[in-house]
């Protein structure tokens, strides 16, 4: 008995020690097979709230650890590690690469995740790791080029947004954007005037993956909203590690890659004194001006972002990330800037059986707009013989074309300058967005779960638009005052106010017996679109009053439901159905029932390939889905509707003036366009997963098609609006691969490209009468009204309509010179034909990534070929009587005017110059996007911090045939476009 006291005494005082001899372990993890170090890794003590990650330089402190700890080492794509802690003062780890967990990671299908190799539906997912690198402004540049149909077109302007096409799109007027979904919350593709885009209200370094559901199989369960594909946006969380403070700072200097080729002082004088009148050689002036020179500059622009996630109090995953990015344009008085904060807490409650996802965003925006067509039009065309100035002017001190009388013509261009200086285009905005999502696994029945997502996204800005009273534009000709013109400017000020609730509730059923796996979801989903407005109009000019703008309120709601079956991990079924509703439509139509299916087969999980060294994976998918569509601009068109005239429309009986009611055409029968794609796709893997890639064909079909058309005389009270017309057939096939090249110690070379193919034609346009061609579209700059893209059956949508145009012996284009098509002995709009498209047949990506020790190099390359471009530009400004029109001005032309020597806007047979088809220009080309090279210092410099230091250009070099200032035109009309900025940057990253 006294030696079992003694022993308890023994214990009872060695307690204190053993709580007192906490430890404080640190390390490196690196990759067992090249030595080098990795960041991120995530190292946990079993069974205790304390742990901590890895920093770039792959360096770790882990704190509290006692004797007999068990220490879990863990990182996506590498075998987990536990290790038993044994008092040891430091602690290097070697993580194995673990091909087969590539395969658990988690993708977005929509209300839920499935593991990548259960999808059976074409999804692609991009991480941050594999982002483009560079300083991205705006979101979507973080995957452009990186994922097989998927093409993104950005604009050069400031934070200007971007047009992204999944599929090439399925609708000719409706909407042909995707469905944006960020942490479960659908978003609007509408943004309030003042701003730019959804996405470029988003902090690129906030964001973890893109998810892009590309065929109806997949994307079905958002039924309505998905007809042109759905990408799923996942922000970083925190987590139980402890706590991380990253810190991410970029600097870049961007300049003007390219102008257009216009003719310079001396030869625009030369032209002039030859072609020219006495009177038009006697306005030469004697400066050489270079007028795009004096509207572009080079500019910083700056993009810091700090973070901080870990564990509050050891059990909170919590981060907070704070950004702000500044980037003017290289136009001059054009810029964008944002701020931003985002707070993120994901507790787990109730001993794991409730989940809660909580997310705040805040996003400053602020500004600065110009009428770039204007400005850079007149850029193109002002005379480069003038001053920018000019001493006396009363138009600010700029040099203006003037009438005899001092007062300003109407039809001359204005001094670029002075449109860039004398207008204030300015705005903010502020959008607050966030989702609360609770996740309860019930505590009796532990296979269902019932999923709760509360949603709110507001965005607000307000702005103004100040034109001096001593500038050109504002100019008022017909406010007359003492036999003076009145020049009163302008000063308009706006609000613009746009809310979406989202509220998605679900149940699903997880259950596994034996070989077979059942995954079911049932929900609904409600979601609401608000939208007022304000406007003063000119406040300066009397008369004109202020204007409430109120859009009528759009309900979507919804019921949907999906049925995941899988047996032995190879066979996959997955079956989707969604019921919607929209407000847009009338009660006989307002409901659309959209369904899909998809089939997998994981072949290489058979036992006939199950040991094979080559073959790592090999799985065969079948999908079939239906999407709907109802995005119009014409929110509720089947009303009968009566609205009170305009001022111009009113009856004086005695003194009583009374406002004329007119009855709005409308249209009762609008309802759903609708899609239906069939899609077949290989997922392949070799030798252990080290070439990775996949095939997809796919086949779709929009019926209904919600066009904006012409109505027969008197078919309507209007001329024209939208209505069910007609069908586009899609096919296409998509093909990725990628692979590390080399991957030893010192060296890892990794390779990534995909290709896509598409064709589209117009199967049917509805009802139609003889002779009919098809419906323009396509509007250019050149006389009134002039469209040069038409829509016709059997054709790409947005096919260009053109003259075919004649030539000499020379090859040169003979003015008015066109074929006689259709064999009439007449030249007119009956011989018009189709010509080319602006979409690509075919798109191409291609990244290298290469590291070697500490250093790494990545290059991204893009490519797009069969795309056409209509050159606005030099069929506007590049004939002589572009410059020389009147005898009271004069105006430059582009250089093209030495290629075709045309003098007059309209040809001797009154046929427009503007639609030879010698302007329908191939605009393929190949772009070297990008060039980074980074160097990760580690904690060299300061012991608290690893850091990484990187230097590259962006929009480095452009190869093509097309001879205009870009090919990579989205509406296939090169015209006075904002041109993209070649930028050289500088970053540093540091992790704390």
């Amino acid at each position: 008995m006294k030696t079992i006291y003694r022993k308890l005494l023994f214990l009872f005082l060695l307690v204190p020690f053993t709580v007192l001899a906490q430890n404080t372990l640190s390390g490196t993890v690196a990759d067992k097979r090249t030595g080098q170090p990795i960041p991120g890794v995530n190292l946990n003590v079993q069974g205790a709230p304390n742990g901590a990650s890895t920093g770039f330089d792959g360096n770790f402190q882990l704190s509290n650890v006692r004797s007999g700890n068990k220490i879990v080492v863990s990182f996506i794509g590498y075998k987990t590690q536990t290790i038993d802690y044994t008092g040891q003062k430091t602690l290097n780890v070697f993580l194995e690469e673990d091909a087969n967990q590539l395969k658990e990671v988690l993708v977005q299908v929509g209300y839920g995740t499935v593991k990548k190799k259960d999808a059976t539906g074409s999804v692609s997912q991009i991480a941050a790791k594999d982002f483009n690198k560079g300083i991205n402004v705006t979101s979507e540049s973080l995957i452009k080029g990186r994922i097989s149909g998927v093409n993104i077109t950005g604009g050069g302007a400031p934070g200007a947004k971007a047009d992204i096409r999944i599929r090439g799109g399925s609708s000719l007027n409706a909407s042909n954007e995707p469905l944006i979904v960020i942490d479960g919350l659908p978003t609007s593709n509408a943004v309030p005037n003042g701003a730019t885009s959804i996405l470029a209200t988003i902090d690129p370094n906030d964001i973890e993956s893109f998810t892009v559901l590309k065929d109806a199989s997949a994307a079905a369960i958002y039924g309505s909203r998905a007809a042109n594909g759905v990408i799923v946006i996942t922000t970083k969380k925190g987590s139980k590690a402890g706590m991380k403070v990253s810190f991410n700072s970029q600097t870049g200097v961007d300049t003007v890659a390219d102008t257009v080729d216009v003719l310079s002082a001396d030869q625009f004088r030369n032209l002039v004194n030859e072609k020219g009148s006495a009177a038009q050689k006697a306005l030469l002036g004697t400066a050489n001006t270079n007028w795009q020179d004096e509207i572009f500059h080079t500019v910083l622009t700056t993009n810091n972002n700090v973070s901080a996630s870990g564990a509050l109090f050891g059990k909170l995953p919590v981060r907070l990330s704070l950004g702000n990015t500044n980037n003017p344009g290289i136009l001059k008085n054009t810029s964008f800037e944002r701020t931003t904060a985002s707070l993120t807490m994901n507790p787990v409650l109730f001993d794991n059986h409730l989940k809660v996802d909580i997310n705040g965003n805040l996003s400053f925006g602020k500004n600065r707009f110009q009428n770039q067509g204007a400005v850079i039009g007149n850029a193109i065309g002002f005379d480069p013989t003038q001053p920018v100035y000019q001493t006396g002017s009363r138009y600010g001190g700029y040099f203006e074309w003037l009438e005899a009388n001092g007062n300003l013509p109407l039809l001359p261009g204005r001094n670029p300058v002075a449109l860039l200086d004398q207008t204030n285009n300015s705005s903010t905005s502020t959008r607050k967005w966030g989702n609360v999502r609770l996740d309860y696994n019930l505590h009796f029945f532990e296979d269902l779960r019932a999923v709760l997502e509360l949603g709110i996204d507001k965005f607000d800005s307000n702005g103004f638009i100040d034109i001096s009273t001593e500038s050109a534009t504002g100019y008022q000709p017909n406010v007359f005052s003492s036999g003076n013109w009145v020049n009163k400017g302008g000063n308009t000020h706006y609000t613009d106010s746009r809310q979406n609730k989202n509220l998605n509730a679900y149940f699903n059923y997880s259950k596994d017996l034996g070989k077979f796996k059942t995954d079911v979801t049932a929900g609904y989903n409600y979601q609401m679109f608000q939208r007022e407005g304000f406007t003063t109009n000119n406040i300066r000019v009397p008369g004109t009053e202020p204007d409430v703008q109120t859009d009528p309120d759009i309900n979507l709601q919804s019921y949907f439901g999906r049925v995941n079956l899988g047996y032995d991990g190879r066979y996959l079924l997955t079956l989707n159905y969604r019921r919607d509703g929209t407000s847009r439509f009338s009660e006989k139509n307002r409901w659309g029932n959209f369904s899909g299916a998809a089939f997998a087969w994981n072949i290489s999980s058979e036992s006939f390939l199950k040991d094979n060294s080559a073959l790592s994976n090999l799985k065969l998918r079948l999908g079939y889905g239906e999407t709907g569509q109802q995005d119009i601009s014409a929110s509720y068109d089947y009303l009968k509707r009566v609205t009170l005239g305009t001022v111009n429309s009113q009856y004086i009986f005695g003194n009583t003036i009374y406002r004329v009611a007119r009855t709005e055409g409308y249209n009762p029968d609008i309802k759903w366009e609708e899609l239906a794609e069939a899609n077949i796709g290989l997922d392949y893997g070799l030798f252990n997963n080290r070439i990775t890639g996949s095939i997809n064909y796919f086949n779709k079909k929009s019926n209904d098609l919600l066009a904006f058309i012409a109505y027969p005389d008197g078919a309507n009270m209007r001329n024209q609006g939208f209505s069910n017309v007609g069908s586009v057939k899609t096919d296409g096939v998509e093909f990725s691969i990628e692979s590390d090249i080399i991957k030893n110690d010192n060296l890892n070379w990794n390779l990534a490209f995909n290709a896509t193919y598409i064709k589209q034609e117009i199967t049917n346009l509805g009802f139609t009468v003889p002779g009919f061609q098809g419906y323009t579209t396509g509007g250019i700059a050149g006389g009134n009204g002039n469209q040069i893209q038409i829509n016709s059956v059997g054709f790409a949508p947005n096919t260009f309509y053109v003259y075919e145009q004649l030539y000499d012996a020379n090859k040169r284009p003979i003015q008015g010179a066109y074929a006689d098509r259709n064999k009439d002995g007449q030249i007119n709009t009956e011989d018009r034909y189709r010509l080319h498209k602006a979409a690509p047949d075919y798109t191409f990506g291609f990244v290298s990534t290469l590291n070697y020790k500490n250093f790494d190099f990545t290059m991204n390359w893009r490519a797009s070929l069969g795309n056409y471009v209509f050159d606005n530009i030099s069929s506007d400004k590049g004939y002589l009587q572009a410059g020389l029109r009147r005898e009271t001005d004069l105006a430059n032309v582009t250089i093209d005017y030495y290629n075709t020597g045309f003098d007059a806007e309209t040809n001797s047979n009154g046929t427009q110059r503007n639609y030879s088809d010698y302007f329908i220009k191939d605009a393929s080309f190949i772009k070297l996007d990008n060039l980074t090279i980074g160097y990760a210092l580690g904690k060299k410099i300061l012991k608290s911090a690893a850091l990484r230091f990187s230097a590259g250009v962006q929009n480095v070099l452009t190869f093509t045939k097309y001879d205009g200032l870009d090919p990579e035109q989205f509406n296939g009309i090169d015209g006075n476009v904002y041109p993209r900025a070649r930028t050289y940057f500088f970053g540093v990253n540091a992790n704390l």
